[in-house]
């Protein structure tokens, strides 16, 4: 991940003529002081625009560290605006990142975040610790309340591999945040987005500690499936696009996104159980 991925080059050699604090380990800072007009939040939205909203989100830990998955579809009003879209992400070698709210601030919010950590390890020369960059990230959120407060917000969901834990068999954590920048350490599972109410339902009947892999991605397939079910924000998987959900791990290994031909045996699966029970 490089700088020039984030602000272009051209914006690139602005920023180095004007920058009065190039020493800061912080790169939303520094960009605030040299180039206040390239963060998200001085992006404003035409007058009567409607953005694209993006749902839904959701988290779990098992017994290698974190699983996080988001459904596909984005929203218009009542429009579906986009199908095939992105929610998840790698922020580092060791966390994820998930976006639900103003589509398009949501994922130039990541962007920025993800050249954030590289750039204090550049400057650090060691590693933010996980809870450091779930502040990280809040302060971020924090900067964006003012288009939040006028229906431009974004609320991510963070989970990683705590390489510096006592018990890799309890390395994997998960953050939900609020519009404000409140940061709230979750145990076990979380979901955010519109659909996060049936999500979360959902993996709290499926979801048992010691999970291994193959049952932690079932059951967050399973907790978005289940969100679609009921909020028509929510994309369900789509065998004829095939369009399946984003599914990302987090473990000692690093981060890892699971395959569709995976996923597709998963849904298959899914569905052929929902068809010979269709009440439940």
């Amino acid at each position: 991940m490089s700088i020039d991925r984030y602000t272009g080059a051209a914006a690139i050699q602005s920023v180095l003529r004007h920058a009065t604090s190039p020493g800061s380990s912080s790169f939303t800072e520094f960009l605030s002081a040299a180039a206040p007009d390239l963060l998200p939040r001085q992006r404003l939205l035409p007058a009567g625009e409607l953005a694209a909203h993006g749902t839904t989100i959701v988290a779990t830990t098992f017994a290698d560290g974190v699983i996080m998955a988001g459904d596909r579809r984005s929203t218009m009003g009542n429009l579906i605006a986009q199908r095939d879209m992105e929610k998840v992400f790698a922020s580092d070698e060791y966390s994820l990142v998930g976006i639900a709210g103003t589509a398009g601030l949501a994922v130039e919010i990541v962007r920025l975040y993800q050249v954030e950590l590289e750039h204090y390890e550049k400057i650090e020369g060691t590693h933010l610790t996980l809870d450091g960059k779930a502040n990280r990230l809040a302060t971020m959120i924090q900067g964006n309340l003012a288009m939040a407060m006028q229906g431009l917000a974004v609320v991510p969901l963070f989970a990683g591999f705590d390489i510096d834990a006592d018990d890799p068999a309890n390395a994997g954590r998960i953050y939900s945040f609020d519009p404000a920048g409140g940061r709230f350490p979750e145990r076990y599972y979380d979901s955010i987005g519109s659909g996060s109410l049936f999500a979360k339902g959902s993996l709290k009947k499926r979801w048992r500690p010691g999970l291994d892999r193959a049952g932690a991605i079932r059951v967050a397939v399973e907790a978005l499936y289940d969100a679609a079910d009921d909020d028509s924000a929510t994309g369900g998987p789509d065998l004829n696009r095939q369009i399946f959900p984003v599914v990302m791990l987090a473990t000692a290994e690093g981060t890892a996104r699971v395959g569709d031909s995976e996923l597709d045996t998963i849904v298959r699966a899914i569905l052929d159980e929902r068809r010979d029970q269709p009440g439940s």
